[in-house]
């Protein structure tokens, strides 16, 4: 499966209840598409997947998949660290019609590198969806290794790995290894220009839920042989990169987006919203790409 270029990690919605608010997550979605997002990644990290019920997790994918009507990829975030309990999850993702899952490394319980193979190899095999991995050392404290990540590559319908650990020695030595239709994608929006210069796919990104036609033209720049061109662009989005994570994500993207006039509300406990000192730095470093604020 192509999830094409910019694959959007999308946050979860939620209404002053504190509960999934459907008509925000219609309207986030709309948004995306309309701003250069070429497949979904649905109660990942981003998504705040941690603070979801298994319950709200399955009514999300369904009305993700219910309002995209197959206009883009969904991919659903099915990974938890209890091999049984992803599996179970991942088949009801698959009898709701989403089009691909993601399984993050587990994470608190550590494995040796031989767990986490059999445990992707559990999954995969319990389905007939294509597979991304989700390579994330930093929150999960344990990384999967090239040589692990080459051996999952050979399980037919495993097509994808999401990289963030900023490795690129380790990144260029996968895509060397694996399979011309195994795709590489960059898990940090910084990486995103060096890991297709050295033969990556895209990205999984938060800032293109406002980048997201920013993050397009800089690919395409790329891939017309306009290096400088996408280079100097790089340059220029970095700084904004950079904010986005200024605080633990995904608060400082939700609040980014109702400069957008895009509503997601608030991030669930243990995570906070921004203070007004980190909103105020926030908005100026989107200055730029804004073409009016909500104020």
């Amino acid at each position: 499966m192509n999830f094409g270029r910019v694959v959007t990690a999308m946050v979860t919605p939620f209404n002053e209840q504190n509960q999934i608010d459907e008509n925000a997550t219609k309207a986030l979605i709309e948004h995306l598409i309309a701003n250069g997002t070429d497949a979904l990644v649905v109660g990942g990290t981003t998504g705040e997947s941690p603070t979801l019920s298994t319950d709200e997790k399955i009514k999300l994918y369904q009305l993700v998949v219910d309002t995209v009507k197959h206009r883009i990829p969904v991919i659903a975030g099915t990974g938890t660290n209890s091999t049984h309990m992803s599996i179970e999850l991942t088949k009801k993702a698959e009898q709701i019609g989403v089009d691909a899952i993601m399984l993050v490394t587990p994470y608190y319980n550590k494995p040796s590198q031989q767990g986490l193979y059999e445990h992707f190899k559990a999954i995969a095999l319990e389905t007939s969806l294509p597979v991304m991995l989700y390579n994330i050392p930093g929150r999960s404290s344990v990384n999967l290794s090239i040589e692990t990540t080459i051996q999952l590559a050979q399980i037919p319908n495993i097509v994808a790995t999401k990289e963030a650990s900023g490795d690129l020695d380790a990144m260029a030595a996968i895509i060397s290894q694996t399979p011309e239709d195994f795709y590489l994608y960059s898990g940090d929006d910084s990486l995103t220009l060096p890991i297709l210069s050295i033969g990556g796919n895209g990205i999984v990104s938060v800032c293109s839920h406002i980048l997201g036609k920013e993050l397009q033209e800089m690919i395409a720049h790329f891939e017309n042989g306009q290096v400088k061109e996408a280079a100097t662009l790089h340059r220029h989005l970095l700084p904004t990169m950079k904010a986005l994570f200024m605080a633990p994500n995904p608060a400082p993207v939700k609040s980014a987006l109702t400069y957008y006039g895009v509503s997601t509300g608030s991030v669930r406990l243990p995570l906070l919203p921004l203070t007004e000192q980190e909103e105020a730095q926030l908005k100026n470093y989107l200055a730029p790409f804004l073409n009016y604020f909500v104020s």
